[in-house]
């Protein structure tokens, strides 16, 4: 069975959990510091004043350390959120227009150093990040104990980066509605996750992503924790790019342990013909003695599976 060090691989993100957590004894709301263009060197007591003082241009918001219900939505421009101290900024239970702290629908949004948590919405929907259009770019941040982490619209000209973060405590399959998750990725033109941590999920996939190229490298996928949880990562309608050096552990509590990663379940819309899956460690977690499958491809393409590091309870491949 494969050796899995999660927090060694993945301490820069550790840390930021860590900073997370002390920044819940401080209250900077309401402060006209809080909020500062960078670009200007003016300051605004909410966020939504920042995001409409950039409009249309381009700017970074220096946000300083505490604890905020505030919330924005951009509608323009391209906006970089970044935290004075990483780790130091949570945006608690904060939404706007029902759906999300952060509401994106201009040309590009930046996320750096900032904790999402406690959110939910009427529709099961509530998450950190709502990106309805745009380039998205999140790093070094947080993102727990909500319905979702991110979730998106479709672009197909837009790309998400998405690196040395956590996502803790998402997703949900509850209620009569749609299963919610820690990543749902639209139809976009290319999604990159590196460096990234996915644990302790609460329904649904850890990541879910409709588009038509990704990049997932680098990252631990750890549901030792999870709670009525699906795939780690699902591509319902296909996609090409590739899957690498990542760790997984299935957990006990599943609604669906058939599959690790599953391809084009919901039907073939874009090609996964050269999907390169390639040099990840994946295992049930120890004391489970049910069986599983690494792969499952219901598009008929050609995947290259290569040199994955599999446990002895676990299929490569089937198709579906």
């Amino acid at each position: 069975m494969a050796n899995f060090n999660f927090s060694a691989k993945n301490i820069a993100i550790a840390s930021a959990l860590s900073l997370g957590s002390l920044a819940a004894t401080v209250s900077a709301q309401g402060n006209v510091r809080d909020f500062q263009v960078a670009e200007t060197g003016k300051s605004y007591n909410s966020l939504q004043s920042a995001v409409k003082a950039i409009g249309g241009g381009t700017g970074t918001i220096i946000i300083a350390d505490g604890r905020y219900a505030d919330c924005a939505v951009q509608t323009a421009g391209n906006v970089t959120y970044k935290a004075r101290n990483m780790g130091r900024v949570i945006f608690d239970k904060a939404v706007c227009e029902g759906k999300a702290t952060l509401v994106m629908r201009g040309q590009s949004g930046t996320v750096d150093g900032i904790v999402f948590q406690n959110i939910g919405v009427r529709d099961g929907n509530g998450a950190g990040i709502r990106l309805e259009k745009g380039d998205l770019t999140v790093t070094r941040s947080v993102f727990r104990n909500s319905e979702q982490g991110i979730l998106t619209a479709n672009d197909k000209n837009g790309s998400i980066l998405i690196d040395r973060s956590t996502f803790s405590g998402l997703g949900r399959c509850d209620r009569g509605l749609s299963c919610a998750h820690s990543i749902y990725i639209g139809d976009y033109g290319a999604l990159t996750v590196t460096n990234t941590r996915f644990e302790q999920g609460r329904g649904g996939h850890y990541v879910k992503s409709r588009s038509a190229r990704v990049n997932i490298s680098n990252n631990a996928f750890d549901d030792v924790r999870g709670r009525t949880t699906n795939y780690m990562i699902d591509l319902p309608a296909g996609s090409v790019g590739k899957i690498h050096r990542n760790y997984f552990v299935q957990g006990r509590n599943k609604e669906n342990y058939s599959a690790f990663i599953a391809i084009a379940a919901e039907g073939r819309v874009n090609s996964s013909n050269g999907l390169q899956v390639t040099n990840n460690d994946a295992s049930i977690a120890p004391g489970i003695t049910r069986n599983s499958v690494f792969l499952a491809n219901w598009s008929r393409d050609s995947i290259a599976l290569q040199s994955n590091r599999l446990g002895a309870q676990l299929a490569r491949y089937e198709e579906r």
